[in-house]
């Protein structure tokens, strides 16, 4: 049997400038080991990530001595394999050189059974990347994202660990997953490739085995397949010793479904390989059965763009997913498990891996694979131009095949996506020095990676970039064809309501900025530090300019918040919104638009960003918003009023239309019924008139209802109130003004929170907007929040956090001598 010496303890992590030395484990970094050790300060505190990236100017070496395992002694073959090296690295065992590592995104190994002795010694010299992408700039200079160093796209490194309109400058180093000791006698499997063919009911699964052996030895290969109810059958593999093969009939398969759409059965899969009557090695992987692809048929409108899973296509909701930490080492199955979790819970379906960190570790693909996450997975490349030196090409067909092999058997795995908006800028002639350069990108993206996806993973779908219109620098970026990215709000500053004027196919990025949590902000500041234009506020805000932007967003629809705490608060509402006005738009338009993927699910440090999660695992009011416009079946009220008119309250014979209509969007397999209650109500929640409409909405589909007109409300002293009804059962309520919430007249809602038991009862006398409900550490997680609510009460159940000094706020807050009110028990 193939024997594993997983090299984990033990190891000594030294400076080559400064001479310091501690003992440290593997997988790990400098940056990871320096901090357990007390060595620096934290990075992420105030400004210290500049002392931090001064230490990437120096080399770094890890050694370990070790006394092999008596077993891997005997073996035939002995191999030193590294899952992940970052990134410039000499490779030495027992003093002979084994190789040079350029790229963090590989797996590297070598044999060095005829290096063994009965002790060893590994040493592995890390290159300062930062006089590497310095030197290699200066000699050939190819561009990209002005937020990250220069030289970036030289090194085959995590881009964002250069910096980010996001991310800060820290590129670590280290052996940041697994090193081991492989022994081989007879045979081992290189790599197994599993596809599979539904038809009439049945799905015929196709195994594909390559075995490496020895010349002097006779192979065999079983294959045994556990269903999700744990019953097992083995299979006799056909060929001989250097290929195997097998198809398999499963007469009654249980599909895997994303989340939302059904359950997500997995089936394991197993292969081992004998010689001379012993098992040598054995590989296991689970997998669903389910077909997947993106529809681009043509039709009315252009050509679509949709997510099909088993002959269904289905409507894209979820968020990019960036690195989790500047510090890898911090980065844990149970970490990343509660941030899928959240995700599953608020009814995404998509997962977009972005194309400048790193390819995500295995577990992150299990999870999704057991949440129902589809994984949009882009290849990674980002925001830049590339040298197609035959040494370049050679390392990332090497990187491209290390990680589709990995990763292709993921039932979560949507589609292969060859880099980040590298289509759209090269277009546009950014970046690019020369023509060749565009030539470069071509073909790389153009046929290399798809050259290398249909001999590697012919049956996942392939797109060029994102965005895209397919190719060929072909309008990368059109709204009726493809995927999309559009940062009008925001970038381009127009109001939010311009998301209506535009039909995308896909929408794969669009975002709003808002700053973290208070809490979140005291873990990086100082008190002196808490002004959002302070120096250390600015350098936890890598966006250009970003603070002022919120505030002048902010300016268009709240009053001014003149606290720390409300601009927060605020600031996170104003996000909330931006996000909803594009979601319900496009979910409105389901059949034309299939796919709204929001910038960014997460941050990789403490930061003012366009995270709707921050660093520290806190929702803002983005994440719990997102709950409710995922929800499967939405009720969205799309107003006219103020915000689509006329926004100047001087202007001259000012006319604003206050209308309003609304739209049940259905993203189940079943069809719904039931009815939608409305009332124009006053700041008080008193009703001035009401109306229903009856709701029968087939699976899979969008039923609009005819605009209602309010030519007589006072538009700053009344709103929209909607309830949907599903089955008895109210499902859905929101709230839209005529106004900007800053004009609106609201009335003291005198809010008082209560708990009973893992329950809180918020009870509000007139209309609340905007209600938030939090607790003194910072660790509360509701299950609902920044909720909008009618005179009454509401009742909203603590998931986590300490029940300690909660309080709860809403829109009035922001009123002159006005207090947050304090929780009391009953």
């Amino acid at each position: 049997m193939k024997m594993i010496q997983k090299l984990t303890d033990g190891w000594n992590l030294r400076s080559c400038s400064a001479g310091r030395s501690f003992e440290t484990k593997v997988p790990g970094t400098v940056y990871g080991t320096w901090l357990e050790h007390g060595a620096m300060k934290d990075p992420y505190w105030r400004d210290c990530e500049e002392a931090a990236l001064a230490m990437m100017d120096g080399d770094y070496e890890y050694e370990i001595s070790l006394l092999p395992d008596e077993a891997l002694m005997g073996c035939r073959d002995i191999r030193l394999r590294f899952e992940g090296i970052d990134t410039l690295a000499d490779i030495f065992f027992n003093g002979v050189y084994l190789g040079h590592a350029d790229n963090m995104h590989r797996i590297w190994e070598y044999p060095v059974k005829s290096l063994m002795g009965e002790t060893n010694k590994i040493k592995v010299h890390l290159y300062s990347p930062l006089s590497f992408i310095r030197e290699a700039y200066e000699k050939t200079p190819y561009d990209g994202a002005p937020e990250a160093m220069q030289g970036f796209p030289l090194l085959r490194k995590s881009h964002c660990s250069f910096g980010w309109d996001w991310g800060p400058r820290l590129p670590d180093a280290g052996l940041f997953r697994e090193v081991s000791l492989i022994g081989v006698n007879q045979a081992s499997i290189c790599d197994v490739h599993i596809r599979q063919r539904h038809s009439g009911g049945s799905v015929i699964l196709s195994l594909n085995t390559t075995v490496e052996a020895a010349d002097d030895g006779a192979c065999s290969c079983m294959l045994r397949i556990t269903d999700p109810q744990g019953m097992s059958i083995t299979y006799q593999m056909e060929g001989e010793k250097y290929q195997f093969s097998k198809a398999v009939t499963i007469k009654t398969p249980e599909l895997w479904w994303p989340n939302g759409y059904g359950k997500q059965p997995l089936y394991q899969v197993e292969v081992m390989v004998a010689a001379d009557g012993e098992l040598q090695d054995s590989w296991s992987r689970k997998i669903g059965l389910r077909t997947m692809t993106v529809n681009t048929a043509a039709d009315e409108y252009g050509n679509k763009f949709a997510h099909e899973v088993n002959g269904v296509e289905i409507f894209a909701m979820g968020a990019d997913y960036i690195p989790e930490d500047c510090i890898r080492g911090r980065v844990s199955r149970e970490r990343t498990k509660t941030l899928l979790e959240h995700c599953r819970n608020c009814n995404f379906n998509v997962i977009r891996v972005w194309g400048g960190g790193y390819y995500p570790d295995d577990f992150f693909y299990d999870l999704c694979d057991e949440m129902g996450l589809i994984v949009w997975q882009d290849f990674m490349f980002a925001c830049a131009v590339y040298p197609l030196t035959p040494e370049f090409e050679a390392n990332t067909a090497a990187e491209i095949r290390d990680n589709v092999r990995r990763i292709r058997h993921h039932a979560c795995l949507g589609l292969w996506c060859g880099n980040n908006e590298m289509e759209m800028f090269l277009a546009d002639n950014q970046w690019v020095r020369k023509p060749l350069q565009k030539t470069e990108y071509l073909i790389m993206n153009e046929r290399i990676i798809p050259e290398l996806l249909r001999q590697l993973d012919p049956d996942t779908f392939y797109w060029p970039s994102s965005p895209s219109s397919g190719g060929d620098f072909d309008h990368p970026n059109e709204e009726n064809r493809g995927d999309a990215h559009y940062w009008e709000v925001w970038h381009g500053g127009v109001p939010f309501t311009d998301y209506r004027k535009y039909y995308f196919r896909y929408l794969s990025e669009f975002g709003f900025q808002s700053f973290p949590a208070v809490k979140t902000i005291e873990q990086f500041t100082e008190p002196e530090d808490r002004n959002i234009f302070s120096y250390v506020m600015e350098k936890h805000q890598r966006n250009a300019g970003a603070n002022g932007k919120i505030l002048q967003y902010m300016s268009q629809m709240y009053p001014y918040p003149e606290s720390l705490e409300l601009l927060v608060y605020v600031s996170q509402l104003l996000q909330a919104e931006a996000i909803r006005y594009g979601v319900e738009h496009f979910r409105r338009n389901r059949g034309r638009c299939m796919g709204c993927v929001y910038w960014q699910l997460n941050d990789c440090w403490p930061v003012a960003s366009w995270s709707s999660i921050d660093y520290y695992g806190r929702w803002k009011a983005l994440q719990y918003f997102a709950r409710r416009f995922f929800a499967p079946v939405l009720l969205s009220c799309e107003e006219e009023g103020a915000l689509s008119s006329s926004m100047n309250v001087n202007e001259e014979n000012r006319c604003i239309r206050k209308a309003a209509r609304f739209c049940v969007t259905n993203e189940t397999r079943e069809p719904v019924s039931g009815f939608i209650k409305w009332s124009i109500q006053d700041a008080a929640s008193d009703i001035c008139r009401q109306g229903q409409y009856s709701v029968e909405v087939e699976a899979l589909s969008v039923c609009s209802y005819p605009w209602i007109e309010f030519p007589d409300i006072d538009i700053r002293n009344h709103y929209l109130s909607y309830d949907l009804w599903i089955y008895g059962e109210k499902v859905s309520h929101g709230a839209s003004l005529f106004v900007p919430p800053k004009h609106f007249e609201f009335a003291d809602p005198k809010l008082e929170l209560r708990r009973d038991g893992e329950t809180l009862l918020i009870h509000a006398a007139a209309f609340a907007k905007g209600v938030e409900i939090g607790n003194e550490a910072g660790d509360l997680l509701l299950s609902d929040n920044y909720f909008d609510m009618d005179a009454g009460e509401k009742r909203v159940q603590v998931l986590q956090g300490s029940m300690e000094g909660l309080y709860v706020r809403s829109m009035y807050s922001l009123m002159p001598d006005y207090s947050i009110v304090i929780c009391r028990a009953d």
